[in-house]
């Protein structure tokens, strides 16, 4: 749920539809965020964590949607604000379901305690769906969890925007003979998701590793696994990302 009343507050106090978004972007800090909403009683209408949480287009505040402006992260306690999209589509899989053999010979009780994104994820890996997916019998878990990312710079729109030291999570990440498979999982229908939740991460180890870098969003749906690989034809610009292809599948 977008809020709305603190950031008609936040752009109001720093003006920032005064900036022409056509030749620049604006940059905005933690402390002028704290600053506009210090009067605000809610805690999701002024901590800044929870209100620069703009994972989908539902989330995003409506000024910025007026505006065509998208919030990303730079760095540690800043943000910029540029015009663009910056989310893309989650399209529905309309294919039916393949039943897919698990490659495991016995069952997995505690894989069915409990119902997060990370423990199907982990099942469908554990199963050899992820390998087979990615046509790789060699991919073994090697990445989990938040790091930071090491300096960059990337186009979006006609910004160059440069990023150090920005907090990135991880659901998994396989490495196998000759890539390595980056994972965001969610628990829900997601209908789209904000770029940034697959480019900084792509971004961050293709700066640790030679082998290519491929790119998974992935959902349990009931009993359905749903799989959607994505990947930027420029490495450098946020915009590229495109479906390469996708997949359903059931579990036996």
């Amino acid at each position: 749920m977008a809020n709305n009343n603190s950031w008609e507050k936040i752009f109001k106090d720093n003006k920032i539809l005064e900036n022409n978004f056509s030749k620049s972007p604006f940059y905005l800090s933690a402390k002028d965020i704290k600053k506009s909403v210090q009067n605000f009683k809610g805690t999701t209408e002024k901590e800044v964590r929870i209100l620069c949480k703009m994972d989908t287009r539902e989330s995003v505040p409506e000024i910025m949607k007026k505006n065509g402006l998208v919030l990303l992260p730079v760095k540690n306690g800043q943000y910029v604000i540029v015009r663009g999209e910056g989310y893309i589509d989650i399209p529905e899989i309309k294919s039916e379901a393949e039943i897919y053999n698990t490659k495991l010979d016995f069952d997995l009780d505690t894989a069915k305690i409990g119902n997060s994104e990370m423990q199907h994820l982990d099942f469908a890996y554990a199963s050899s769906l992820i390998r087979t997916f990615m046509d790789d019998s060699s991919l073994v878990l090697t990445i989990r969890g938040r790091k930071y990312t090491p300096e960059f710079s990337y186009k979006i729109g006609n910004n160059t925007i440069e990023t150090k030291g920005v907090q990135t999570e991880v659901d998994a990440g396989y490495e196998g003979k000759n890539k390595v498979v980056l994972v965001e999982a969610k628990n829900s229908s997601t209908k789209n998701t904000i770029i940034r939740q697959l480019y900084y991460p792509y971004r961050q180890w293709t700066e640790h590793t030679k082998k290519e870098v491929f790119l998974l969003f992935f959902e349990k749906r009931i009993d359905e696994y749903l799989i959607w690989q994505y990947k930027f034809t420029d490495k450098n610009n946020y915009d590229s990302i495109k479906l390469v292809k996708s997949k359903k599948y059931k579990i036996v």
